[in-house]
């Protein structure tokens, strides 16, 4: 018995095979090798085709199925992880109407900001634990307000992984925690965010059918299944967002526990049986995976727009020719503080933790007598790290206050200069662990589909590869406070 797990990310999209008895990982596979591209017309916008994601996920399906033929005849659930936010229209026919306004697009700021105003700060905070931001209720007012021709031709809104659901089964759903994460969730009084479809004035019958997240979301259609070298009528368990889903993956499950990742975004989440907001929505507490009426567990995330996407700027400018390996090998030959260098790593949109101003990247105090590649290396995984550090001193202003944290290595926790970096200038130890989006998802398949009778059951074999304590964070806090100086001057300047 196996179970597939999907993970649609930003940079590409990666599937997993999983054995249910032992969690043994069968097979993984990803499409496209190379990261994928964000279409940016205007500064600050962002967006992607939802149909390149559902041609991705066929040929990254298609890797293992053709290799794993009797092991695919025998999948007995689907789970599905995806980036966060993002908006995607379809019509009557289920045909997409425009490209997926993703999760780092800016475009719906000012909206976001009247709409908390208007519907007022403090019940915002109150009900819906967060500002209505850029998030995707916003992002479809703003379809509404400037796109009316594609406005009126919608029949379903959704968020990434609900499209890639409808393409394997036809059906349309949606869950609490998906609701939350769009700002479309009332918490106090347990259903649609009524105040936020009233001031945009969003048509109700948009939004899909509600559904637990461990649930049946629809089965695999008999043309679709072919198409892929499947069997027909498998079901979609389990659908989260991206981070709800790291946090599934490294059993970050009860309150007080932390989930880290450093991928195209990056992000600490952490768990919580507390509804409450921070007062200026920097952080956001959305609905967790086991979050339920009588169990109120939120996950509260901090975002850093630019992590990944930085490092991968800095990599094509200065070194397209090497690897991130050897990237890594070359920052360590710099020392800590990388010759007083230093970078804002915030050139990806506006961030949330930084009341949605968008500075941009910068990189400070070049010395053109003194100054590497392995210093510009170093000074972004460093800069990269105190934008952690920054966000996790609102998170424990906010009461969450890790002792430890949990990540996969993987992305940038690959690196030994940014992971001790990171956990240096935090201090806080990291528990790293050989863990995958794709197989989380595969798992959470397997809890909704009642294969495994609880979340401690389906990840019992899981263990952390190493432990990573912190070193030099006598010597990175003056270096962390000379940045964090940089960082309030500029964001003195929007004042």
């Amino acid at each position: 018995m196996y179970l597939l797990g999907i993970d649609v990310g930003t940079s590409s999209v990666k599937v997993a095979l999983v054995a249910a008895g032992d969690q043994r990982i069968i097979a993984t596979a990803q499409y496209p090798e190379k990261e994928a591209d964000i279409i940016s017309v205007k500064p600050g916008w962002a967006e992607q085709d939802p149909n390149d994601w559902w041609y991705c996920v066929q040929q990254a399906i298609l890797k293992i199925t053709s290799r794993y033929k009797e092991e695919a005849a025998n999948v007995k659930a689907i789970g599905i992880a995806y980036q966060m936010h993002g908006l995607v229209v379809v019509d009557q026919h289920q045909k997409t109407l425009r490209n997926s306004i993703i999760w780092c697009d800016s475009r719906a700021v000012e909206l976001g900001e009247d709409a908390f105003e208007q519907i007022g700060k403090d019940k915002c905070l109150a009900s819906l634990l967060n500002s209505p931001g850029n998030f995707t209720a916003s992002k479809l007012a703003w379809v509404k307000q400037h796109e009316p021709e594609i406005y009126s031709l919608i029949d379903k809104a959704m968020l990434p992984g609900d499209f890639i659901a409808m393409k394997l089964t036809g059906a349309v759903t949606t869950t609490v925690s998906a609701l939350s994460e769009a700002i479309l969730w009332d918490f106090q009084k347990q259903q649609l965010a009524d105040e936020v479809l009233a001031h945009y004035q969003l048509d109700l019958k948009h939004i899909p059918e509600l559904q637990p997240l461990f649930s049946v979301h629809g089965e695999l259609t008999k043309d679709v299944a072919t198409l892929l070298g499947l069997s027909t009528g498998i079901p979609v368990t389990y659908k989260a967002g991206d981070q709800l889903n790291n946090a599934l993956s490294l059993n970050v499950m009860r309150p007080g526990e932390v989930a880290a990742t450093a991928g195209t975004s990056g992000v600490i989440y952490g768990v919580s049986d507390q509804l409450k907001a921070d007062s200026q929505s920097r952080v956001n507490t959305f609905a967790h995976v086991n979050y339920s009426e009588n169990k109120s567990y939120t996950g509260v995330l901090l975002c850093i727009n630019g992590v990944g996407s930085m490092y991968r700027w800095a990599k094509q400018q200065w070194a397209p020719q090497l690897s991130y390996q050897q990237l890594n090998q070359l920052s360590q030959t710099s020392p800590i503080g990388s010759k007083g260098l230093k970078v804002l790593p915030f050139g990806n949109g506006a961030e949330r933790m930084l009341t949605n101003k968008y500075t941009g990247a910068q990189m400070l105090n070049i010395s053109l007598n003194t100054h590497t590649n392995a210093d510009v290396f170093r000074a972004v995984q460093e800069g990269i790290a105190f934008a952690f550090r920054y966000g996790l001193d609102i998170m424990r202003s906010n009461g969450l206050d890790p002792s430890i944290i949990r990540a996969g290595l993987a992305n940038l926790f690959l690196s030994e200069v940014f992971a001790q970096t990171f956990v240096d200038v935090t201090a806080t130890p990291v528990e790293l662990f050989d863990n995958d989006g794709s197989v989380g998802a595969a798992l959470g398949a397997g809890i909704g589909a009642g294969i495994y009778k609880n979340e401690q059951e389906a990840f019992e074999n899981l263990k952390p590869i190493k432990t990573i304590e912190p070193r030099n964070s006598r010597d990175y806090e003056p270096v962390y406070q000379e940045w964090k100086n940089i960082l309030t001057n500029k964001l003195n300047e929007f004042n």
